[in-house]
């Protein structure tokens, strides 16, 4: 596994190479303290995941965000101590997959970023699966809309598929929790509606009054299809 860290604080930076080297030995590990070298670090080692301060001294986090989003699907955990929710539905909203407030307890660090990485390794049912006028590609994680293709990170792709392989029929938030995260975590459920909102925004279902993604109150998500 190859893992970029941009963070610009030297204990953090040592206490999560140590967390990775005890649990996954054969982990490569680089880090930068500036959000342009972090970036530049993303092309030239196509991690398998980053982790990313939202505190850098050159640009802010949210920004580094939103520009490897431009480019990379890359999952990517937000570690900050900005910790209110504005600010974490925010960072989900630029397309982070996990969020994590410091200081963080070192056992939930380690259990978010194993369920995120078991997440990339669970094979796709079908390289191409179609309902309706979607069509979701495993290999590329791109979903086409007719003939309009749409990027997805690697969270919206796994929640989207989810729903278009159970088309009409109601999604549990408590499924889709399970299959994210390993276990129904706290704020989950705010979490997956940041998730149905970044999906409804991509394939132009208005969030006001959804047609293609329905919302199911106190049950959870439906695609009707």
């Amino acid at each position: 596994m190859n893992v970029v860290i941009i963070e610009d604080d030297d204990v953090i930076i040592e206490s999560l190479t140590l967390l990775f080297r005890m649990r996954w030995p054969e982990t490569k590990l680089v880090s930068s303290k500036l959000g342009d070298k972090g970036l530049e670090l993303i092309v030239d080692w196509n991690p398998n995941l980053v982790i990313l301060d939202l505190g850098l001294p050159d640009l802010d986090g949210l920004e580094v965000l939103k520009r490897i989003r431009l480019f990379s699907n890359v999952p990517v955990i937000i570690l900050t101590v900005r910790g209110d929710e504005a600010e974490i539905v925010k960072g989900l909203e630029y397309g982070a997959d996990d969020y994590i407030t410091k200081p963080f307890k070192q056992l939930e660090f380690l259990a978010r970023v194993k369920a995120l990485t078991r997440r990339q390794e669970v094979p796709a049912i079908a390289t191409c699966y179609q309902k309706g006028p979607f069509r979701l590609v495993s290999a590329t994680h791109r979903l086409y809309l007719k003939d309009k293709e749409i990027a997805l990170t690697h969270t919206e792709y796994l929640i989207f598929y989810k729903l278009l392989e159970n088309a009409n029929v109601v999604i549990s938030h408590n499924t889709l929790s399970k299959m994210l995260w390993g276990e129904d975590y706290p704020d989950s459920v705010d979490a997956i509606r940041v998730y149905i909102s970044r999906i409804r925004q991509k394939i132009h279902d208005d969030s006001s009054e959804p047609s293609i993604i329905l919302t199911k109150t106190g049950l959870g998500y439906m695609l009707s299809a």
